[in-house]
């Protein structure tokens, strides 16, 4: 669990750099950011094969949402990269994530 949490992190880190680059010209303002992360997650990157299938796009925009107000309501003691990793995999995998 503790390697998928690392690889979708770092899935996470790679689509907010791609992102920011994308939409340089307004310096990452984006606020539809999350259907942006979610189509290049799903269609660009390696996180179906992580979860071990292909998330519906719809609620990955959901999630990650949902997982920003969350990060941000708590303002935990690690990078949201991690923390959106880890959620991500318990909603995801979640007899994986109980292991």
């Amino acid at each position: 669990m503790a390697d998928d949490t690392e690889r979708v992190a770092a899935l996470l880190h790679e689509v907010a750099e791609t992102h920011h680059i994308v939409y340089r010209i307004v310096d990452g303002e984006d606020p539809d950011w999350a259907s942006w992360y979610a189509d290049w997650l799903v269609r660009l990157s390696e996180l179906p094969q992580v979860l071990k299938a292909t998330p519906v796009r719809s609620e990955l925009v959901y999630l990650l949402v949902k997982l920003d107000r969350d990060y941000n309501g708590s303002k935990p003691d690690e990078p949201w990269e991690r923390f959106y990793a880890r959620r991500l995999l318990e909603h995801y995998l979640p007899v994986a994530a109980k292991s």
